[in-house]
């Protein structure tokens, strides 16, 4: 499958439009419904495949933040090999008490797993907590860039943003073609 095809379905299984409340806090007329992709199996494993060769030859760990990047960074490990962590956006209180669950991130390269990013503001909250638990942070993989300023959120963090798809990607695979 085509990054094209690829971004086709995405779009055709999620894009809705309406006025929609982000977690920004913005509104936005077009919302890109992470779930319908992320539940179905199919193209979920698709879009695991195609992220693969994007994740940087140096990551250790793949963590996948709560909620949205929990199934995609499930479906990246079966295709990279490596160990996963889930990332709560806060410790829970009870049983283990742990913010990153799963594969340790103290002293490894961790690659930060998120599904789609709009602001940022996420990852730069998670990154500040797993940072402070001693992991190494300097890349986030997302399925969809929303393109509306997580980019440079990011970089003023230090943290670099690889994308398998633009909110612009997604836009121009569902455009009928033009001769």
């Amino acid at each position: 499958m085509t990054l094209s095809d690829l971004a086709r379905r995405i779009h055709a299984v999620s894009h809705l439009t309406g006025q929609f409340t982000l977690r920004s806090g913005r509104t936005a007329s077009e919302y890109f419904d992470k779930y319908r992709f992320e539940g179905d199996p199919v193209l979920l494993d698709e879009i695991a495949r195609a992220m693969a060769p994007l994740v940087p030859s140096d990551t250790e760990v793949l963590a996948g933040l709560e909620m949205g990047g929990i199934p995609v960074v499930t479906a990246l490990g079966r295709h990279t090999g490596l160990p996963c962590a889930f990332v709560r956006k806060q410790a829970k209180p009870y049983g283990t008490c742990r913010l990153a669950e799963g594969a340790e991130v103290a002293g490894r390269r961790v690659l930060v797993i998120e599904d789609v990013v709009t602001s940022g503001g996420q990852i730069v909250l998670s990154t500040a907590d797993l940072r402070a638990l001693g992991a190494d942070i300097g890349t986030a993989l997302c399925v969809i860039d929303r393109e509306q300023g997580g980019r440079a959120a990011l970089e003023a963090e230090g943290i670099d943003l690889i994308s398998l798809l633009t909110a612009t990607d997604l836009r121009e695979a569902a455009s009928p073609t033009r001769d």
